[in-house]
């Protein structure tokens, strides 16, 4: 009974448990989540074993601490003028090695201030600088600033390039980790003080002492440190022998971040802008060249660390005596800037300013300035393309275009005078109204098809110059022109090769597109001739013949001349960096004088070239209306005027119909007498298609050639100014 009665209790129990709810599988986005969370998980782990084996890997593959220090990580080069001389050697410049213990600890808390705040708290990458970065863009402007520790900054100095991409910001960390595992933090900060750019050729702060202090960096100041420690975000754009001011701007960033961080005393009192700096005579005008071609060789030459010899377009003499003729004729308080191109497009001498040591800015080709009357270059070439002639008729007098009244300089006006005048004299009235009836974004695409690459407005003051450009381009434009009206390409690199002469670029000719026909070309060309002989660019005369034009803009703001000779073309400007207004400077003045200075030398060894102004016309610009009365009837189907097709080599019987389009019967044949015809009444015939329509379907600006040629040049109406979006300033 007592076992019964057990198991009796033994079956309750298990009913009992049987009936108790049991714990219920996890379903929906509940599971998604642990899932996730597990998946995750696993996948971390495993990302931290990868990292951890590539670290090591990346650990035992570095070089010893003694092998770094006999590392030079930055490449010679040295730069060569086209026949062969070397005109400057740019590359390292390495001081001596200090130890950690030599270096002023003022310089490591500088540069751990502004470079990296928690380089001892880190182990090679910082997660919360990192952290911080995202934070910052995101309540910011959304660009993440440089997250780069200086550990890592070491990594790419010494192993990679400064490519942007993933790829090489991963490899990056994984090396700064393994130098982190494999050396002190006082090694690292060591290595890098030592090896780090600072600009100028300068690599460790003991070269950029003595470069920009004439002093070893045991030596520095608080001031000094915080100079050179600011220079690493950007060497060239911080460097007191550049931008003194931007230097001395970026020394106070970084005092300041000091005081923040408690490395220097929130009372201390430091003035970097009376650090003494050492006068650098080493430059010249050769470095605008120089600065302008050497970064083209990122792009012109595989990945190299070697020693290179560039072998360039420029001429020593011509640079030379480019740099005397802007200095001597520029204006006191403006800037100069000149770009003379060979007829092929090498590049034969570049003046970005009066004095390189004062700025290094490059007006040739950084700078975008208003051309003002150079411009009109493109008015006249789309105008000659048009259909005019220089030759044609156009009228001097005020014009308004959609309240927009341009007038001449001289404030007077010349009535009836023909193109090559008007363009001679600069007449602002002549060229509103040809671009006015040519289209004033026709004018622009010309002006694209030169080379013009800034943008261009289509407002009616557009055709005097509003639109900014650089004097290179501008320079590449009129050498088209000289070329006859073939594209240029400008280059300055001839060829690159390594110390050992190995070849590893040459430069191969562009090729040519024609930019506009041969008669335009010699017709524009005749026009600027004729400005330097008799009209505005008179002073640009050199004892041979010169074409090129003068650009003036409002209030003498700047000042041009481009012109060519004998093959060469040149393009000076002239100015304020301001945009300050500049007593007497016209382009007809200083930059001419400059431009014939200059180009005297240039082609005394060239010999004398006439140009080709022989405007030889296109058929469409020489048929008359009658033009089915050239020729023998006989040869060729033509259409009477009663619309019937006359068949070529058939004799007509006397009295005979000849076929007729619509079946009618046709008149007698055509009078060859051509005074007869055009004696006769006009027929009172209503046109197929509107005037309008012919002018847009046939572009709106080719000349219509009369039936019956006047005995000279007829004037030429001025059409209907067409509306504009809005009236510019520009005059």
């Amino acid at each position: 009974m007592a076992k019964r009665g057990s198991r009796r209790a033994a079956s309750a129990n298990r009913k009992t448990t049987a009936r108790k709810p049991g714990k219920q599988p996890l379903t929906g986005w509940k599971l998604w989540l642990r899932r996730t969370f597990l998946w995750g998980a696993a996948l971390a782990l495993l990302g931290v074993a990868f990292l951890g084996l590539a670290v090591f890997f990346a650990a035992r593959s570095l070089p010893s601490y003694n092998e770094l220090k006999a590392t030079q990580n930055a490449q010679t080069i040295i730069v060569r003028a086209r026949d062969g001389t070397e005109i400057v050697e740019l590359g390292p410049s390495f001081g001596k090695w200090l130890s950690s213990e030599e270096i002023p600890q003022v310089m490591k808390d500088a540069m751990i201030s502004v470079e990296d705040r928690r380089y001892n708290s880190h182990f090679g990458v910082d997660p919360l600088g990192l952290a911080r970065a995202l934070y910052d863009a995101a309540a910011g402007d959304g660009r993440i600033s440089a997250t780069s520790t200086i550990t890592q900054q070491l990594a790419r100095n010494v192993f990679l390039n400064s490519n942007r991409t993933l790829d090489r910001k991963m490899r990056e960390a994984v090396l700064a980790l393994a130098l982190e595992s494999k050396f002190s933090k006082e090694q690292i900060l060591e290595l890098y003080l030592n090896k780090v750019y600072f600009g100028g050729g300068a690599y460790g702060i003991d070269s950029a002492s003595r470069k920009f202090f004439s002093h070893p960096a045991t030596n520095l100041s608080t001031a000094e440190a915080a100079i050179i420690a600011g220079l690493v975000k950007a060497p060239s754009r911080y460097s007191p022998t550049a931008d003194v001011d931007a230097a001395v701007d970026r020394a106070q960033v970084v005092l300041r971040l000091m005081k923040e961080q408690g490395r220097i005393p929130q009372s201390a009192s430091v003035d970097p802008s009376a650090v003494k700096l050492k006068q650098d005579r080493g430059q010249n005008s050769v470095r605008y060249f120089t600065d302008w071609v050497l970064p083209q060789l990122d792009i012109l030459l595989p990945e190299t660390f070697e020693p290179i010899e560039v072998w360039t377009t420029l001429d020593v003499g011509m640079q030379r005596t480019a740099a005397a003729s802007i200095k001597s004729n520029t204006p006191g308080g403006a800037q100069g800037a000149l770009v003379s191109l060979d007829r092929d497009g090498a590049i034969l001498a570049m003046i970005g300013g009066t004095d390189y040591v004062e700025t290094n800015y490059n007006r040739a080709t950084d700078a975008v300035r208003q051309p003002g009357s150079a411009w009109k270059l493109f008015v006249y070439l789309a105008a000659l393309e048009a259909g005019y002639t220089p030759e044609d008729r156009v009228v001097d007098a005020p014009v308004t275009i959609d309240d927009w009244s341009p007038r001449n300089s001289g404030g007077s006006y010349a009535g009836e005078i023909n193109v090559r005048t008007a363009f001679a004299y600069s007449k602002n009235t002549v060229a509103a109204q040809l671009g006015n009836e040519v289209g004033f974004g026709t004018v622009a695409s010309m002006a694209r098809r030169f080379g013009i690459t800034t943008p261009i407005s289509t407002f009616p003051a557009m055709v005097l110059g509003s639109s900014e450009t650089r004097v290179i381009d501008m320079t590449r434009a009129f050498a088209a022109v000289s070329a006859g009206g073939m594209s240029v390409e400008p280059y300055g690199v001839v060829k690159v090769t390594t110390a050992d002469g190995e070849t590893l670029y040459e430069h191969e000719k562009a090729r040519e597109t024609r930019l506009v026909p041969d008669y335009v070309a010699a017709g524009i060309t005749d026009l600027l001739q004729t400005a330097v002989n008799t009209g505005t660019g008179k002073a640009a005369q050199i004892g041979r013949p010169v074409a090129g034009k003068t650009g003036t803009t409002s209030s003498n703001k700047d000042g041009w001349f481009i012109g060519f000779s004998s093959g060469v073309t040149t393009g000076v400007w002239m100015g304020r960096d301001d945009a300050k207004r500049v007593g007497g400077l016209q382009g007809g003045r200083a930059p001419a004088q400059a431009f014939a200075a200059f180009m005297r030398y240039a082609v005394k060894d060239r010999p004398v070239e006439e140009f080709n102004t022989e405007l030889k016309l296109p058929e469409w610009q020489l048929e008359p209306d009658d033009e089915y009365y050239f020729g023998d009837p006989d040869d060729y189907y033509y259409i009477d005027e009663q619309g019937n097709l006359i068949e070529p080599g058939r004799p007509q019987e006397p009295g005979e119909p000849a076929f007729s389009i619509e079946g009618e019967q046709a008149p007698p044949p055509p009078p060859q007498d051509l005074t007869e015809r055009q004696q006769r009444p006009v027929q009172n015939v209503p046109p197929a298609v509107s005037e309008d329509f012919l002018d847009r379907a046939t572009g709106g600006g080719r000349r219509k050639t009369p039936a019956t040629p006047p005995p000279q040049p007829a004037t030429r109406p001025i059409p209907a100014p067409q509306p504009s979006r809005q009236p510019a300033p520009q005059q």
